[in-house]
């Protein structure tokens, strides 16, 4: 009689044991719990706005107006819309012109600062000052350095007679385009450097000294040693700077807000233009939705491309 007491506990204890409880002491769900804030996180922040955007887009809706669907209306009027396509022209200019030269220079200054030199510590806490003062304030500063009448690179180069008079940095278009696209350099080099500074102390010094014991030069060394085994951090930094590029609004907005005649409108600058001191939300949102193509490809060039197997390996693409 005791048995079958027992026997019956049993089964009903082994009942009330459901999947979901497994499933909360499951090893494997594990990781899943850990991540569910950061989900939640970023569906909340990111996920709802991207897919409130992508609706907005879709209507005619303005600010303190609920808008009604309209279609495609908001990207037919894009589509012929001169000064959208202008800043499509900027945007990519600015990007491309400002990731090589980021790229260039961080990469000579990370090989530098690499090298046994004197102080090589306080040189690189001072390569990282463009990057932690605040993007507003070095715009500020540079909005000063490159003004009409005050500009001290007008000055220097008047006082060396280089010029009879001032140049005018932010009101002519290609001036404004290189002064832009100059302090963005200015700002992501640190960025570039230190990040690829940091590939380079993982690369074993054994491999320099055979490559030396074996003839090799110092090209040669970069070319086969160096270059094949920070690709995957190049790959890594290059598409957060592409990416920061694209999107960059603070720089242009406290230097420019655009101008002059819109030469330097990036898209998100333009985007915030037409949404929030115009008022319309839906054109916005379509300039906006229309960067993601962009952003899209520069991260699956950097997938397919930079990040294969072979480049990783040093091996060659044939």
């Amino acid at each position: 009689m005791t048995i079958a007491i027992d026997q019956g506990r049993t089964k009903h204890a082994s009942r009330d044991v459901t999947a979901w409880d497994r499933l909360k002491v499951n090893r494997n769900w594990l990781g899943f719990w850990f991540m569910l804030p950061a989900m939640a996180f970023l569906i909340l922040f990111l996920a709802y706005p991207l897919g409130l955007g992508i609706w907005i887009s879709f209507t005619d809706a303005r600010i303190g107006r609920v808008g009604n669907f309209i279609g495609l209306e908001n990207y037919e009027w894009l589509w012929d819309d001169s000064i959208f396509w202008l800043s499509v022209f900027n945007t990519l200019l600015y990007t491309i012109a400002a990731s090589v030269f980021k790229f260039a220079i961080g990469l000579y200054l990370a090989l530098l600062l690499n090298e046994n030199m004197p102080f090589k510590a306080i040189l690189r806490a001072l390569v990282l000052i463009p990057f932690i003062v605040p993007t507003v304030l070095s715009a500020l500063a540079f909005w000063w350095i490159f003004d009409a009448q005050f500009s001290i690179i007008s000055w220097s180069l008047k006082q060396m007679g280089v010029i009879s008079q001032n140049i005018n940095f932010l009101g002519d278009v290609y001036w404004a385009r290189f002064s832009v696209i100059f302090v963005n350099i200015w700002r992501g080099i640190p960025f570039v450097a230190i990040t690829l500074l940091a590939g380079l102390q993982t690369v074993s010094p054994s491999l320099y000294e055979a490559a030396t014991i074996d003839g090799a030069t110092r090209w040669q060394m970069f070319r086969h040693i160096t270059y094949p085994l920070l690709t995957p951090i190049i790959a890594v930094v290059m598409t957060f700077s592409v990416l920061f590029t694209f999107t960059d609004f603070q720089l242009i907005w406290a230097m420019t807000r655009g101008g002059p005649v819109n030469a330097t409108h990036l898209m998100a600058t333009l985007s915030y233009q037409r949404a929030i001191i115009g008022g319309v939300l839906g054109e916005g949102s379509a300039i906006s939705n229309a960067m993601i193509p962009f952003l899209l490809a520069a991260i699956m060039i950097s997938w397919f491309g930079l990040q294969r197997r072979k480049w990783q390996q040093g091996e060659s693409n044939d």
